[in-house]
This record gives C-alpha cells, structure tokens and sequence, in this order.
C-alpha cells in the first residue's frame, strides 16, 4: 500500500507532536523541582520513553507506506501544536500542568486525524490506538500527583 499525500501528512502532524512531547519532557524533567521532584522526574522519564517510541513507530509505519517522514528540528519548531515549554527552573505543580495539558494536546492531534487515518489504512487507526491509550494512561498517572481526594470528575485538577 501507498500512502496517499492526506494520509502521510496526517501521520506528520502525529510524528511532529510525538517529537515535540519528547523534548518538552526531557526540558521538564531537567529542570523541575520541588515536592514530588523525584517521582516526578521519573515518570517524565516514562513519558519521553514512550513519546519516543510511539514517534518511531510512526515514522517507520510511513516509511513502510512509503511516505517520507520529517524529523528535522525546524520541522518540528515550525509545525508542532504544542506550546513552548518554558525555559528555566519549573515548580512541580507547574510541570504537572503543563505536561499534563501536552499529553493531551497530543492526543487530540491523533483524534483530529483518526477518521481520515482509518478510512484509508485501519492498520495504522490501530496504533493510533494504542498511542492514545498509553498516553492518556500517562496524563492520568502525572496528572494525579497533584489531584486531590476532592477533585471532581470534570475538573481531576481542582485543588
């Protein structure tokens, strides 16, 4: 099979926030600090791991539909949804909350081209799939070590 030109540009806006995560969650984790600052720091390395991973996956799936992935830093600078993490020292909570709203930015992007992703190759629609349960697993998990037992369901990040 052949990647038709929506497709693979599809699977480019996946790869360039897949990429953009990765970066922003070694930043995070270089520079956090505060309460948690260790478990934290551990489970951002987890996000990077797996944003990592799923970026490969991506590219290799385009290449195998012979679609040219572009990992390229001003590729991703230019093209990313996701908003610039800021430079310096990061509190905790803060890093929670930025991350946290990554993770889900990121997965948007997957849901926005889902339907187009699986009306032409179901096989790639599936590790969409699994991309968005894993990383929607990692926002809940990151996003706890600031939640409160009176959180409530529609907003998990009330304190």
């Amino acid at each position: 099979m052949k990647a038709s030109q929506t497709l693979a540009d599809n699977l480019q806006l996946v790869l360039t926030d897949l990429i953009e995560l990765q970066l922003q969650g070694k930043q995070a984790h270089w520079n956090i600090v505060g309460p948690n600052f260790r478990d934290l720091h551990l489970q951002l390395d987890e996000l990077v791991a797996a944003a990592r991973e799923f970026a490969d996956e991506t590219a290799e799936r385009m290449r195998a539909l012979h679609a040219l992935p572009d990992g390229r830093s001003t590729t991703i600078a230019a093209s990313t949804r996701l908003e610039q993490f800021p430079a310096g020292l990061t509190k905790t909570k803060d890093a929670v909350k930025l991350i946290t709203d990554r993770l889900e930015r990121t997965v948007q992007t997957m849901r926005d081209v889902h339907d187009e992703v699986d009306e032409e190759d179901p096989t790639t629609a599936d590790l969409l799939h699994a991309f968005i349960a894993r990383l929607e697993q990692l926002a809940w998990m990151i996003s706890a070590e600031i939640m409160s037992a009176s959180a409530s369901v529609a907003d998990p990040q009330e304190a």
